[in-house]
């Protein structure tokens, strides 16, 4: 089992089907199985102490072409942000131990490490000669592939470990949960060190299908190819849907949105379906950890506008209170089992050993299940504000105050406060007033989680996947940089 092991059927089947197009290139089946084949021969030559090589990339054919190879050979590939400074991607480096790193920029040549450093058009020079490997796809499902970061509520980088069978397992989730087919057209507008998108073409391509990928995001370009190509189905997250309807034009064909990342408000997917009628959303909840766990459809949506959805058909959950199971619409833990879960985590200190199947994880989401087995995420345990002894879900505060028409986006974090412990915090990016949003909070929201203090910014930082970098925002208060 090996996330690659159906390029050589789809290049037998249909050769000259279009694997992937970019602004630049197209590829078919039959030239995506030859690269991927050069790539992974190249590599299962290379001497290496653990087999993995860092991707230093913008999105490109480049960028999917070493990914899929390394899986191929049996090496561990590791994306890199190519918006990271040296320091962070130096941090990075000293965690996972890259044996090899491609790059496409210069500066990077610089960087402290004994590893080699390959330029892209110095691996492509290396491929030159080389024969596709004769060698099937490592297919140990339990072999790691995959190395992505993520970071806890201190901000200091932690990585992931994804084997085989965690993907090829969430691949049947596109079928029989997405109702996706093996001829759709996928478009990827998000930047393949995320995730979400990472997969997005990664499962395509697996399935058959054909990966339309965009090296930036643009919402103007994004709706021009969805106007021009024959798209049936778009990865996005909740900011760029968000941008994507500012530009206010409408398209009657249907796609299907698959959306992830963070909490789709409600006000945004009724904007959506009106410029958008015949689109079919699929809003999923999930984590770099556990791959897919919920799913909410559209019909789902109209009844139950706030929930996350129901288990994806090869997931278990259950919500966990004072270690017992939670009654329906009880608030607790949320605890996951599946065979989709990761490895487990690489620090610069330790590796945690590899997870059981059959146990069960939560990455410390809290919600509830409703009596009718749909699930409700509250917030992440540990962003949770502790205000004189009561529990408040920032998520919840930031739900009511970003639906004011006058605010963009708003972050909200409980800040040190020696008698109450901490104090709810807004820090939001939009022209709308404090005295007029403390009055449109009332009504809304009990008064103690109506935030006491209220900053404003130009911009609020965010994660690669497009979530409130809620640690950063911390820092900025700390830094004083906002405004009052």
């Amino acid at each position: 089992m090996n996330i690659t092991d159906t390029y050589h059927l789809h290049t037998a089947q249909s050769p000259k089907r279009i694997a992937i197009k970019t602004k630049d290139e197209i590829i078919t089946y039959e030239q995506w199985s030859k690269i991927v084949s050069l790539t992974s021969s190249w590599l299962q030559k290379q001497p290496a102490k653990k087999k993995r090589i860092g991707i230093l990339l913008p999105n490109s054919l480049s960028f999917l072409q070493i990914f899929a190879g390394a899986a191929h050979a049996g090496w561990t590939a590791v994306p890199f942000d190519i918006k990271w400074s040296l320091s962070e991607l130096q941090d990075r480096l000293d965690i996972c131990k890259p044996d090899l790193i491609i790059i496409s920029d210069h500066r990077f040549k610089s960087l402290r490490s004994t590893n080699l450093v390959l330029h892209m058009d110095e691996f492509l020079q290396e491929l030159h000669g080389e024969k596709p490997s004769l060698i099937p796809p490592i297919s140990n499902e339990e072999e790691p592939f995959y190395m992505g970061f993520t970071s806890g509520s201190t901000g200091k980088p932690k990585a992931f470990i994804r084997s085989h069978r965690s993907w090829v397992k969430s691949f049947d989730c596109n079928m029989v949960d997405f109702h996706m087919k093996a001829d759709d057209h996928v478009l990827i507008p998000g930047a393949l060190i995320h995730s979400h998108f990472l997969y997005g073409a990664i499962s395509t391509l697996y399935l058959g299908g054909t990966v339309y990928l965009l090296e930036n995001f643009n919402p103007t370009m994004t709706l021009n190819i969805l106007k021009s190509d024959p798209i049936s189905v778009i990865y996005s997250v909740p900011t760029m849907v968000e941008a994507i309807l500012k530009v206010e034009e409408m398209i009657t064909r249907p796609f299907k949105i698959f959306s992830s990342g963070a909490k789709w408000e409600k006000e945004s997917k009724a904007k959506l379906q009106k410029l958008f009628p015949s689109t079919m959303l699929y809003e999923f909840y999930g984590a770099s950890e556990l791959s897919f766990v919920s799913v909410l459809t559209q019909k789902d949506f109209i009844q139950k506008p706030t929930s996350v959805g129901k288990p994806c058909h090869n997931v278990e959950i259950k919500v966990v209170k004072d270690e017992k199971i939670a009654a329906p619409n009880e608030i607790g833990k949320i605890f996951v089992k599946s065979d989709m879960i990761f490895i487990g985590y690489l620090t610069n200190r330790d590796e945690t050993p590899p997870r059981r199947r059959e146990e069960w994880m939560s990455v410390g989401d809290m919600g509830y299940l409703d009596e009718d087995g749909f699930l409700y995420i509250m917030g992440r345990e540990n962003s949770m504000i502790l205000y004189g002894g009561i529990n408040i879900f920032p998520e919840e505060v930031e739900s009511v105050i970003s639906s004011h028409p006058l605010v963009e986006e708003v972050a909200v974090i409980g800040m040190p406060d020696s008698y109450w412990w901490e104090i709810v915090t807004a820090v939001m990016k939009g022209t709308g007033e404090k005295r007029e949003l403390r009055k449109y909070c009332k009504g809304k929201l009990a008064n103690y989680k109506i935030p006491r203090m209220w900053f404003f910014v130009d911009e609020l930082p965010h994660t690669s996947g497009g979530k409130i970098a809620r640690a950063e925002v911390r820092k900025m208060l700390i830094d004083g940089a906002v405004r009052k």
